[in-house]
C-alpha cells in the first residue's frame, strides 16, 4: 500500500506529464497552421476544393513579357511551364524581381486563374525550383 506522500507525488507527476503533452500538442498545431507552402499554378488548377478565404503562396517563374506596371501596382503571370496564373500586386516589387526569374507571391486566390498578392518574394536563383519545374525547363 502506498503512503499518502507517494500517492501525491504520482498524481503530481501524471498531471505534469499530461499538461506537458497538451502544451506540445497546441504548439505543434499552431505551427502547422502558420506554415505556408507554395503551390504551383498546375497544383492550383488541379485542386478541387480550393479555399478562396485562406492565405496561400503561389510559386513559379515570371512569364516573359507579362509584367505590366502602373501607378496602382504591378500585374504579371506566374508559370510552371504547364499552367499560368495572373498575379496583381499593389506594392513595391523586390530588386531581384524580373521576367524569367523565380518568384513566390503570398496572398489570396480570386479564382483558379487570378491571384491577389500582398507580398512578393523574389528567389535568389533557380536552386529553389521544384523538381517538376526543373524537368520541364530541361525538356
Amino acid at each position: 500500500m502506498l503512503t499518502k506522500k507517494v500517492k501525491n507525488r504520482i498524481i503530481f507527476l501524471i498531471a505534469t506529464i499530461f499538461i506537458f503533452i497538451i502544451s506540445i500538442f497546441f504548439v505543434l498545431k499552431s505551427l502547422n497552421e502558420s506554415i505556408l507552402y507554395f503551390h504551383t499554378p498546375t497544383e492550383i488548377n488541379q485542386k478541387k476544393n480550393l479555399s478562396f478565404e485562406k492565405k496561400m503562396r503561389v510559386g513559379g517563374m515570371v512569364k516573359k513579357k507579362s509584367i505590366l506596371s502602373d501607378s496602382k501596382g504591378v500585374q504579371f503571370i506566374i508559370t510552371d511551364l504547364r499552367n499560368e496564373i495572373i498575379v496583381t500586386y499593389s506594392g513595391t516589387v523586390p530588386n531581384l524581381f524580373a521576367e524569367g526569374k523565380g518568384v513566390i507571391a503570398e496572398g489570396k486566390l480570386k479564382d483558379k486563374k487570378f491571384f491577389i498578392a500582398d507580398k512578393i518574394l523574389a528567389k535568389h536563383d533557380e536552386n529553389y525550383m521544384p523538381p517538376e519545374m526543373k524537368t520541364n525547363l530541361e525538356n
